[in-house]
């Protein structure tokens, strides 16, 4: 899997009560390692940049609920996360699916096959019918 494909921004969107939970989301997620925390452009709402070695959406989400945050709940916000926690979720348990070696070293792979197999000028006629004149 591409390493960048790991890199993942999201926006958490708070509910308005109360009205200080964003700053001091802010404030709790900025002191987590190996994750980036930035204000959005909407008043309840924070930017957050991860990697699914680390976290995940989910996982954040719901530790923040533990901590006593609310978030925006419009149907349309629930079904946008639960794509987001599904995709993620599909994501990591791709990372534990060992790669085929194959993968890596295909040109080798291929070309021992094809040194088992007659190829070339190969010509099973014996050699006194192919000169006949």
């Amino acid at each position: 899997m591409n390493p960048f494909e790991l890199l993942k921004k999201r926006e958490l969107i708070f509910s308005d009560d109360p009205s200080c939970q964003v700053e001091q989301a802010y404030l709790l997620l900025t002191s987590i390692e190996n994750l980036r925390v930035e204000r959005s452009n909407q008043p309840n709402a924070l930017i957050i940049h991860y990697s699914l070695e680390h976290y995940s959406h989910e996982a954040l989400e719901r530790a923040l609920i533990k901590e006593g945050f609310r978030f925006k709940e419009s149907w349309f916000d629930i079904i946008h996360k639960h794509l987001v926690h599904y995709c993620e979720d599909v994501q990591k348990h791709n990372l534990d699916i060992p790669e085929h070696h194959t993968k890596k070293n295909e040109s080798e792979v291929f070309a021992k096959a094809y040194e088992k197999h007659p190829h070339g000028n190969h010509d099973d006629t014996p050699p006194e019918l192919r000169e006949y004149k």
